[in-house]
């Protein structure tokens, strides 16, 4: 099959990944094999690229591999011991490969923390491919009413909004500020608007804020200009931090001591993706 692949740590400026052809993956038991029809860019994908991860993390764990892990596609084949999925499924593919489903963290729904897992485009060859093998109970059905391309998002920034909405408990009625309308904090804002909330976007681009009030945020404000408006309001019961800067992290922590000093109503949750 054809393949992006990344043969070595470098810059991106410096063509570290190599399009040419490798061969095609098998499914092992309990695995399907899936052919890729799209497979989102993510930030963190030049992250491994770059090597950031290699110093935080030690990703990629091998050399070469095929990067990608927002992927959607259908199903080709199928080992007979795969559950739940036939040939032509069209299925999603998570960041999280595969874990092994026996230490605390996966018997208390925190799979995410195993110690033992494996990670699709970061020690398991991901999407930038035509072809990705994947275990059954870790990949999942999409409505037909979602195209490929409109649903790879939901199984990175997707699932990562939807996280933080949960553990925030995000109810009917709530008000709830986002801090960084990004990938991840655009999606927050829909969860958030699903679960029954008002929302109030926060970003220092105006063009973040249009796109907010487009896809229905109740209220968008420049970063400077939040705290007047809280001050003047109601506040907020969430507060979620969708951005990387020491900037946004301030401002959210600024936000819940000045509403608690005013014995506001606390439950806030921090999410930082």
């Amino acid at each position: 099959m054809k393949a992006q692949l990344c043969t070595r740590i470098d810059k991106i400026e410096n063509y570290p990944l190599v399009y040419t052809t490798v061969k095609d993956p098998k499914p092992e038991p309990d695995e399907v094999l899936i052919k890729i029809k799209a497979c989102c860019v993510c930030y963190s994908n030049l992250s491994v690229i770059e090597g950031e991860f290699k110093e935080l993390f030690g990703i990629p764990t091998k050399l070469p591999i095929i990067p990608g892990h927002e992927i959607t596609g259908i199903v080709e084949e199928t080992d007979s011991s795969a559950n739940g999925f036939q040939r032509g499924d069209r299925v999603g593919v998570q960041v999280l490969w595969k874990t092994d489903g026996t230490c605390e963290f996966c018997q208390t729904g925190r799979e995410n923390l195993c110690l033992n897992r494996q990670t699709t485009g970061e020690n398991r060859d991901g999407g930038y491919a035509e072809y990705i093998t994947a275990p059954s109970n870790y990949i999942y059905h999409l409505p037909e009413n979602l195209d490929f391309e409109e649903s790879a998002p939901l199984f990175c920034p997707g699932v990562t909004a939807y996280r933080a909405v949960k553990r925030a408990n995000v109810r009917f009625g709530q008000k709830v500020a986002v801090i960084g309308i990004g990938g991840v904090g655009h999606m927050t804002l829909q969860f958030a608007k699903l679960a029954g909330a008002e929302t109030i976007a926060v970003d220092r681009d105006e063009a973040k804020l249009k796109l907010a009030e487009e896809i229905g945020a109740d209220h968008a404000f420049i970063s400077d200009k939040v705290e007047e408006y809280i001050a003047k309001t109601s506040k907020p019961d969430v507060v979620l931090v969708h951005a990387p800067s020491q900037k946004a992290v301030d401002q959210a922590l600024r936000i819940v001591k000045w509403n608690s000093v005013n014995g506001c109503l606390g439950g806030y949750s921090y999410s930082f993706s």
